[in-house]
């Protein structure tokens, strides 16, 4: 059996990142897709990740408060779904789960128990992680030894890892 690529992802994936992962895999790869069901923020970082992308509502919006886990879980859910339908026909199927905890252990921890070779972290821009390279992909880099490809949602955009 093909050892899966996984994917982490904090959105549902679309048609930039199908594009990615179909050139990536080979047909009878399985493809993996972990979503968490709910983040433990940073108030500062995000605070100022929303402020450098000139998102002001937004990072006012952010100071209220981590939010309901119900309404988180749901949110989880339908990136799971939407990214399920994404990679529909893409290598050997595409299967996923919600994870619980921090999303870098859960993903180190099924790369550990699936024997996965190569892992993909789909993110949003996050400014102060990503410039201070403590984004869940560099995290990932540095604590599961196998490549680990950082794509910026929706863009196409490659990030260094």
């Amino acid at each position: 059996m093909t050892a899966p690529i996984l994917i982490l992802t904090e959105v549902a994936l679309g048609p930039a990142e199908r594009t990615a992962v179909s050139e990536l895999v080979e047909h009878d790869t399985p493809i993996e897709i972990l979503v968490p069901a709910g983040r433990k923020r940073r108030l500062v970082v995000d605070f100022l990740d929303h402020l450098s992308m000139l998102e002001f509502s937004k990072a006012f919006e952010g100071l209220a408060g981590e939010g309901d886990p119900v309404a988180q879980r749901a949110v989880a859910q339908t990136a799971l779904d939407g990214s399920l339908a994404a990679l529909d026909g893409v290598g050997g199927g595409a299967t996923g789960g919600l994870v619980e905890g921090d999303p870098v252990v859960a993903l180190a921890d099924r790369a550990s128990s699936s024997g996965a070779t190569q892992a993909i972290v789909v993110t949003l821009p996050h400014a102060i992680e990503d410039t201070f390279h403590t984004d869940w992909a560099n995290q990932a880099q540095r604590r599961i030894g196998i490549p680990v490809l950082h794509l910026y949602a929706g863009t196409g955009f490659i990030g260094d890892s």
